[in-house]
């Protein structure tokens, strides 16, 4: 078994519930949702370098960094905006951001935004049950490309596939769905059911020498207290998958099957899951407070999922929001840590040994 150990609370913690981190994905630095401001600390450090205010009316509910480019972040608040935030390429480390853009078009709060691994599109989702897919043509200029509305319910969670450009998305309607764009037009290739209430988060196996069918997988986390995997069948499969997937009007439609289910540990909602990026662990959150890490053990006979670390109270009998790896300094050296985000306005790190 791995232990999970407590590293500290960056500071100062929020006086408000704090949704969500984000680390930067090539700089030692993370974003902090909290209230209607963005903190900026430095992983480094572990100390605070910027308060990120001014923009939204109501709380920032998510945040990405955009790839390729270390100075632009976007955010989603209950104010039903998308805001991008920018630093002049003058300015150092500790120099304020400013709010260079709002895009408008929601007509409910914003749960989750996600740039594409090239950085060009934007997703956003929203209570209204509509997925936005933003193109950036030019310097502090966005035009809408697609406004997706296949989703039955609120929509809670929006992550690219980190090699190309297939968008997922998880609804309160119980469904994962995946959008490509075909002939210049977004539309769904696949609906992954079997989840049997709201699907809170997804994100994608990362993309990995290690393997090469690593990147194919996607885990999702639900309010019916399971973890689930899933992946593109083989064609050999699709046949016999059909029954298990809704048939999708689509010249490329696609056929993925849940693979499997991690073992069940939470006994309330799990709100957030990550795949990490070095020991290919998963991790997830919830209304439990409870942090689970799971790894996959392939050489076994049986093949599957074990729980190899679990932390109880980790934000004492507050709620989790939000789960991340990232890489931070830790007795002097970079390793690779996890941040989770709770409802008593504390962000934490955790080593996992």
């Amino acid at each position: 078994m791995a232990t999970i150990t407590f590293i500290t609370s960056l500071s100062p913690p929020a006086s408000s519930r704090t949704w969500h981190s984000t680390p930067h994905p090539t700089l030692p630095i993370l974003a902090t949702a909290t209230g209607t401001c963005l903190r900026i600390y430095s992983l480094n450090s572990l100390t605070l370098l910027s308060t990120i205010t001014g923009g939204h009316k109501r709380s920032i509910r998510s945040c990405a960094w955009k790839p390729g480019d270390n100075a632009t972040i976007a955010t989603g608040s209950f104010d039903a905006s998308v805001g991008i935030w920018s630093q002049e390429e003058e300015d150092d480390d500790n120099e304020e951001w400013r709010f260079a853009i709002v895009l408008d078009g929601h007509e409910s709060e914003v749960k989750s935004v996600a740039w594409s691994i090239g950085g060009n599109l934007l997703a956003t989702c929203s209570r209204d049950k509509s997925v936005w897919i933003w193109e950036e043509v030019g310097e502090d200029d966005y035009e809408t490309v697609a406004v997706l509305q296949e989703h039955e319910g609120d929509v809670k969670c929006v992550k690219w596939h980190p090699d190309e450009e297939l968008l997922a998305s998880a609804s309160y309607d119980d469904d994962i769905r995946l959008w490509r764009e075909e002939i210049d037009d977004w539309g769904c290739v696949a609906v992954l059911r079997g989840h049997q209430s709201t699907v809170w988060a997804i994100d994608w196996e990362p993309i990995s020498g290690r393997d090469g069918t690593l990147g194919s997988r996607l885990v999702s986390c639900s309010d019916d207290v399971t973890i689930r995997i899933w992946k593109k069948a083989p064609a050999q499969e699709e046949r016999q998958s059909q029954s298990r997937l809704s048939i999708i009007k689509s010249s490329s439609a696609e056929q993925w099957i849940e693979e499997a289910q991690l073992p069940k540990t939470h006994v309330r909602t799990i709100y957030s899951v990550a795949w990490s990026q070095d020991t290919h662990r998963i991790v997830s959150v919830g209304g439990d407070g409870k942090i689970v890490v799971y790894e996959e053990d392939k050489e076994a006979a049986s093949k599957g999922w074990q729980v190899v670390a679990v932390q109880d109270c980790s934000h004492q009998e507050f709620e989790i929001n939000h789960v991340a790896w990232a890489k931070a300094k830790i007795d002097g050296t970079m390793q690779e840590v996890v941040i989770t985000t709770g409802d008593d306005g504390e962000v934490k790190i955790w080593r996992i040994s």
